[in-house]
């Protein structure tokens, strides 16, 4: 089994910068890309960047880039760059891992996820 364990939110102002950690342990198996997705009060979590482990392929969700950047310095590990944050990037997220990594209709995928972190706070101001 994996677990994932995320770190670096916070409260910030606008227009400043955090940088989330996603560390993964365990057995990785065939989950080979790793998410960043968010999860607002009543609403379903949505994604918002990946990475496949195979290579780095990066995927974002529109309205994405170029202020977030989702990379990674191996395949158990996954940050993710928030630059100029507003307000409505305020919201809890999540790192996840699943077997590959998709974009459908603008959004990162989600529907194949098999392991959730706990989540992150990110409060911008």
């Amino acid at each position: 089994d994996v677990q994932l364990v995320e770190s670096g939110g916070g409260s910030v102002e606008a227009g400043r910068s955090l940088r989330l950690f996603c560390a993964a342990s365990g057995y990785i198996g065939n989950m080979n890309c790793m998410i960043w997705a968010r999860q607002d009060p009543g609403k379903d979590r949505k994604g918002v960047a990946a990475i496949d482990a195979s290579g780095g392929a990066t995927f974002y969700s529109e309205n994405i880039r170029p202020r977030f950047t989702i990379s990674r310095v191996n395949k158990t590990t996954a940050y993710l760059q928030m630059n100029d944050l507003a307000p409505g990037d305020t919201s809890r997220y999540i790192c996840a891992a699943a077997p590959r990594c998709s974009v459908v209709a603008g959004l990162v995928g989600l529907a194949d996820v098999r392991v959730w972190g706990q989540g992150t706070q990110v409060t911008v101001s």
